[in-house]
């Protein structure tokens, strides 16, 4: 039972710490089934992050924190569309410099709005997003459903609960949906969507700006729902590693929650693999090549997947 109750545990962390990483993936997803590169997404999670958790800080209220989470990572996505889409410029180009205008403009605002290092205060128990406790269908035990139903399934936040709804509506979407399949043609077959009638560039601004609020969400929940407030790089590589689970899901919604999910288990075995001996031989494993490990899978994984990645065929290219 012990053994299972670690297992439960670790897929449950997993599950904890897969989400911004989902949340960022679907962004990227929506923006590049489209056509548009976007690399950006590790900016656009900071920045959102930090503006979700400085608006939590001065209203006190979690829901109007993540609306404003989600607007700040949207005008940057409009910024980057508007570069890449409106004025044809290099869209990794565009990307990068997001990146490196959130990393300096979260640590310069936060320095300047609160004079803590960068950081803003700790968010009490009302200012975040609350958990969701399942009612009592199942009586409190050591066995393996009552594990699975406390441990696993009940007591996430609500926007864990939100990130895997959003997968599937979003799949359904893509498949069934006049829009879905306007925002795919923009990606695969540009000009035939253009003779049809439809706007290429319309249609691709919706779907970054789409990718944006979906980005904002990923921040939000990393500073005010699983954390209580925000740190400086709090995002430490997620956005990269959501731009992994991306091209490892072939930019299909349900294979990419799979694909976050396994890179959430790397990150969770990570941490508990910490002061672990190697084969009893009495030597510790360094803490550095533990926190390392998922971004070495990372690129192990691609270096395997890339090649037969089902990748939009217009994707970087403007008609």
């Amino acid at each position: 039972m012990d053994n299972l109750a670690q297992w439960i545990f670790l897929i449950d962390a997993s599950v904890r710490l897969a989400t911004p990483i989902l949340f960022a993936a679907l962004a990227g997803l929506l923006s590049e089934r489209a056509g548009i590169v976007d690399i950006g997404l590790e900016g656009k999670m900071l920045v959102s992050a930090f503006a979700g958790a400085a608006w939590a800080t001065y209203s006190g209220s979690p829901w109007q924190a993540v609306i404003v989470a989600m607007s700040a990572a949207m005008l940057l996505s409009w910024l980057h569309a508007f570069a890449c889409i409106s004025h044809r410029g290099d869209q990794i180009i565009s990307g990068v410099a997001i990146n490196m205008l959130a990393l300096s403009l979260t640590a310069i605002l936060g320095q300047y709005l609160f004079l803590q290092g960068g950081i803003t205060p700790i968010l009490n128990d009302s200012s975040r997003v609350t958990n969701v406790i399942f009612p009592e269908w199942v009586e409190h035990s050591d066995g393996f459903i009552s594990m699975i139903y406390w441990q696993l399934l009940s007591g996430h936040n609500t926007m864990i609960y939100g990130a895997f709804l959003l997968v599937f509506l979003l799949d359904a979407f893509l498949k069934h949906s006049p829009l879905g399949q306007r925002l795919s043609a923009a990606g695969e077959n540009p000009l035939a969507l253009h003779r049809a009638g439809v706007s290429v560039k319309m249609t691709r601004y919706l779907s970054v700006l789409a990718g944006g609020a979906c980005c904002g969400l990923a921040g939000a929940y990393l500073s005010i729902g699983h954390g209580a407030g925000f740190v400086e790089n709090m995002t430490v590589g997620k956005g990269f590693i959501a731009l992994a689970a991306l091209i490892f899901g072939q930019w299909r919604p349900i294979p990419v929650m799979f694909a976050c999910l396994f890179f959430g288990f790397l990150d969770a075995l990570a941490i508990r693999m910490q002061g672990i001996e190697l084969f009893s031989t009495g030597y510790i494993i360094p803490v550095q090549f533990i926190e390392v490990l998922p971004y070495m899978i990372t690129v192990l994984v691609l270096a395997g997947f890339i090649g037969s990645s089902g990748i939009p065929k217009a994707l970087g290219k403007l008609p």
